[in-house]
């Protein structure tokens, strides 16, 4: 399948029936869209962030559909320590077994300032959440997903992490980083049949982050969370099997 068919690609009913999938960022924007369309095909979604009560919206919304009964692990990337990565391994293992699917889109943005005025603190917490978090899930999920017999390992990149522009910071280096996990990690599990690791850019979305970063722009012009999950749900499914070590536009 090329880029564009994978852009625009419309998974079949029924495409993510019995797999277990998390999901970072699942309280908003395209974590939440992505849970309720990946529940609507039939996955069970682990629901993953910091805001409980956006947590059990989306767990509401899901289980109102129809879709399976999700889970919710509340979890702050930001201050998270090694046994909260522990306590969440331990809860797959016990209720499930294996992970089908890692979605590491939980991201803040920081500050759109020049490098010689960025706070060093707001750096530090931009890289830590957007980047070292990632790594840290990938790290400890990882015996999980070689449980599975089709895994999948997505993260959510940006335009600014291939190609970096004045201001962007922080958040433009975390998505440099995140590309390079993205290449590392999938050659590493190159060998193995039964992983795949890719990188998706949303591009320009209606999301409370492209809002805070383009506060004039009009969102009305911008597409949905809901009209980009292509891409995503393709690398989810069994027709994303044999792609790996990609970075795809969903537009």
């Amino acid at each position: 399948m090329d880029s564009q068919q994978i852009t625009h690609y419309e998974p079949p009913p029924g495409s993510l029936q019995d797999r277990v999938i998390l999901i970072t960022g699942a309280g908003a924007g395209i974590g939440r869209a992505l849970a309720k369309a990946s529940a609507g095909l039939g996955a069970t979604v682990i629901l993953l962030g910091r805001t409980v009560s956006h947590l059990e919206s989306v767990y509401d919304e899901i289980c109102a559909a129809g879709g399976h009964m999700p889970a919710i692990f509340p979890l702050d990337l930001e201050r998270a320590v090694g046994a909260d990565y522990d306590r969440l391994s331990a809860a797959i293992e016990e209720q499930w077994g294996r992970l089908d699917g890692l979605v590491n889109n939980a991201g803040i943005l920081g500050a759109r300032t020049p490098i010689e005025h960025h706070d060093v603190a707001q750096w530090q917490r931009v890289l830590h959440v957007n980047l070292t978090a990632p790594f840290i899930l990938c790290r400890c999920l990882l015996p999980l997903l070689l449980k599975s017999k089709d895994a999948s390992v997505i993260f959510t990149s940006s335009g600014v992490g291939r190609r970096g522009k004045a201001y962007w910071g922080a958040y433009a280096v975390s998505k440099f980083g995140v590309e390079g996990l993205n290449q590392v990690l999938a050659d590493e599990l190159a060998g193995k049949a039964g992983i795949r690791v890719n990188a998706v850019n949303p591009g320009a979305t209606r999301t409370a982050m492209r809002a805070e970063a383009y506060p004039a722009e009009d969102p009305a012009r911008l597409k949905t969370p809901e009209e980009i999950l292509g891409p995503y749900l393709y690398l989810l499914g069994p027709d994303g099997r044999g792609t790996t070590g990609q970075s795809i536009d969903a537009q």
